[in-house]
């Protein structure tokens, strides 16, 4: 009779025990602290493509050497994406302009001159002094104003120099855009000998240049960048008649890009 009983109480012990594993079992299987791992899926995630700029094209130049301001404005009145012969805004970043290396900007203080003998606000220094913020620091208007109608203002580089880019600034504390829009080199001060016109948008020809083939562009705090193709010229003249807000004509900063001519 003792060994029938002991026997009974080794067998309920023994499906106790059972019983208690089971249910451990189950408990971790189901805890959120170790989630199961889907090996099938996981050997398929890749990380995702970073897509970088070349640091040279294949002609072996290299990304222009540029600094530029702070945006001052967010978004673009429905009134300026009417005007006609607009080139259609976008919201990426320009992307890498390649040049020689070597190539830096060769406008940076270099003297200036303008058909406006007395302009409106500014010195005609601050067009290369290097400044291209849209505001000064006490929040004016950072530019030259000239007067209205067709005005132009010349940079002498000093000695020629092969151009490969020209940047500018008219106005970036709004969006706006400027009419007659026209840029110039030349080998002397005259504008005779060796005279391009690298870019026009001028297309009613009021400015007496001819027909400009180039659109009408909307002020940013990028600039406009215009291909020079890598032109000699000692001289930059750059024209404009007002723009949309105004008959005035402004400018923040030229820059011109280049190397001395072998």
């Amino acid at each position: 009779m003792l060994i029938e009983r002991f026997n009974s109480n080794v067998k309920i012990y023994i499906l106790g025990l059972l019983v208690l594993s089971l249910f451990i079992g189950s408990c971790k299987k189901s805890s959120p602290e170790e989630p199961a791992v889907d090996t099938a899926k996981s050997e398929d995630v890749t990380e995702p493509e970073v897509i970088k700029e070349p640091a040279e094209d294949a002609d072996g130049n290299v990304p222009l050497p540029t600094e530029l301001p702070d945006a001052a404005y967010t978004g673009i009145p429905a009134k300026i994406l009417r005007i006609p012969n607009l080139e259609e805004p976008t919201q990426q970043v320009r992307p890498p302009f390649y040049a020689p290396e070597g190539t830096k900007n060769v406008a940076l203080n270099k003297p200036v001159i303008s058909s406006d003998k007395e302009p409106i606000a500014g010195w005609l220094e601050m067009i290369t002094d290097g400044d291209k913020a849209a505001e000064t620091e006490s929040g004016g208007a950072n530019c030259v104003m000239l007067h209205s109608s067709l005005q132009s203002v010349t940079i002498d580089l000093k000695a020629e120099y092969e151009i490969y880019a020209i940047l500018l600034w008219h106005f970036h504390s709004q969006a706006r855009v400027y009419y007659d829009v026209i840029v110039q080199v030349s080998d002397d001060a005259a504008f005779v000998t060796n005279l391009r016109t690298l870019f026009n948008n001028d297309d009613d020809n009021s400015a007496g240049f001819g027909f400009g083939s180039d659109k009408h562009y909307i002020e940013a705090a990028e600039g406009k960048l215009i291909d020079a193709g890598g032109v000699p010229a000692r001289y930059v003249r750059l024209y404009s008649s007002g723009s949309n807000e105004s008959s005035d004509n402004h400018y923040v900063e030229v820059e011109v890009f280049g190397k001395p001519v072998n």
